[in-house]
């Protein structure tokens, strides 16, 4: 089950970062096939609707958008194509399938214009990671990526009521994307305190003051109602009450608070803050009912490996170079990398001594041509392949033996990750003397 979770989150991090290419690609005119089709269709439907596509678009007038679209669907391209005829079209893409998959089908395909004003094609095809619910078949200038948004909703959402003294907090997260937690409302209240003035004022104060509480809960129940209920039912799957001395038990036993709400109520946890660091404070309370929200999980994995690195265990690495010396040593338990790392995996091949190396440079060392060059030749050596790091280990981390989890900087622990150790580290199997390594290496580089 850890791995099945695991496996899905490198597949969501896939899909976002295939929506992100996909919204920015655009074609020459109506050349781009987007094809979403749901579990138990079928796919000779499908392509005898592709088939009449086909025939219409035959009798297009203009001849260019008559050319890009047959080339879209079918691949069998006029000579400004010719370039692209190993690429199966959209038509040969489904007979790669008997049937539609059990999750459904989604195809891409199409010419898009590079940055560099030169012709791409373009085809994918995959079986999203759970089922799609969506037909779709559009042939525009455009990829249209909106079904695919549909993989990415959170699972579950758990609503929070942050509620003290001072104010109220609304917020919400969810099982798979907790890090994506909001706040939904907040406001402040200005109770009045109690004090041991004597006479008949003391029951004239204490009698406002339960009536400003009484006030203070009804309008935290109907915001409640405003915040959690759509469409005549909840819009989360739990409610999570929190705060500091009795309001949330008042809250919960109140008359006031929505019954629809109340059934929902999965845990009552005591923070000693309000506001945000409550809202906070409360989701770490409840970390053991909401078990797989994301940025309890997050927090846990950093501390996990803040915690090695403070007991000098030697069992932690950071930083891509030894980072990925420790992969390939197999050392490596659990690999932590930041959503958004910024470093390509850039092959170059020197033609003069035929051979390749691997270089890992950010977007500002890649402004810096003596990477491009060989060192002792001064030789320029060619760009074969080029790669964000991130997507080459989640395509290639299994080979490795360790589990891949991605992490955002939008908590304290992941920002300070990100910061200081270059937003890629691991967690090790065994105590790895880099240093050692260095010095072997060195000795080794003098000996040739």
């Amino acid at each position: 089950m850890a791995d099945d979770a695991h496996d899905k989150q490198v597949e969501i991090w896939k899909v976002k970062k295939l929506v992100k290419s996909l919204t920015l690609a655009r074609g020459n005119g109506t050349s781009m096939i987007s094809l979403v089709i749901p579990p138990r269709d079928q796919i000779s439907r499908v392509a005898k609707m592709l088939a009449d596509e086909y025939g219409t678009a035959s009798n297009i007038k203009s001849r260019v958008n008559r050319l890009s679209v047959l080339g879209a669907i079918t691949s069998e391209h006029h000579r400004k194509f010719k370039l692209y005829n190993d690429y199966a079209g959209t038509q040969q893409r489904l007979k790669l399938y008997s049937r539609v998959p059990p999750h459904g089908l989604v195809v891409y395909c199409g010419t898009i214009m590079t940055d560099e004003g030169k012709e791409r094609r373009v085809n994918i095809d995959f079986e999203p990671f759970k089922p799609i619910n969506t037909s779709l078949y559009l042939c525009d200038n455009k990829f249209h990526t909106e079904a695919l948004d549909e993989l990415l909703e959170d699972d579950e959402k758990f609503g929070f009521i942050i509620m003290d003294g001072n104010g109220s907090l609304y917020g919400n997260t969810s099982t798979l994307q907790g890090n994506n937690r909001d706040v939904l409302h907040k406001f402040s209240v200005d109770l009045p305190k109690k004090h041991g003035r004597g006479g008949q004022s003391a029951l004239r104060f204490a009698r406002l003051r339960l009536e400003k509480r009484h006030n203070y809960v009804r309008k935290v129940a109907e915001l409640a109602v405003q915040m959690f209920i759509t469409a005549d039912k909840p819009n989360v799957s739990g409610l999570v009450l929190a705060g500091s001395a009795d309001f949330k038990s008042e809250l919960q036993t109140s008359d006031m608070f929505d019954q629809r709400l109340a059934r929902i109520v999965i845990k009552m946890v005591d923070v000693s803050y309000g506001g945000e660091i409550g809202f906070n404070q409360a989701i770490e309370l409840s970390a053991e009912t909401l078990g797989s929200v994301k940025l309890v999980q997050e927090k846990r994995l950093l501390q996990k490996f803040f915690d090695e690195i403070s007991q000098d265990t030697g069992k932690y690495c950071f930083m891509v170079v030894d980072t990925l010396r420790a992969l390939e040593l197999g050392a490596v338990e659990t690999l932590i990398v930041w959503e958004n790392l910024d470093i390509d995996r850039i092959k170059l091949r020197n033609h003069a001594a035929s051979e390749d190396r691997v270089l890992h440079l950010s977007k500002e060392q890649q402004a810096h041509e003596h990477y491009f060059h060989d060192s002792v030749s001064g030789v320029e050596l060619e760009e074969i392949e080029k790669l964000p790091l991130v997507e080459w280990l989640a395509n290639n981390y299994k080979s490795f033996g360790t589990t891949l989890e991605f992490i955002t900087n939008r908590s304290q622990e992941g920002s300070q990750f990100c910061r200081g150790f270059g937003g890629i580290g691991g967690i090790l199997r065994w105590r790895v003397d880099f240093l050692e390594i260095d010095m072997a290496e060195d000795t080794a580089g003098e000996c040739t």
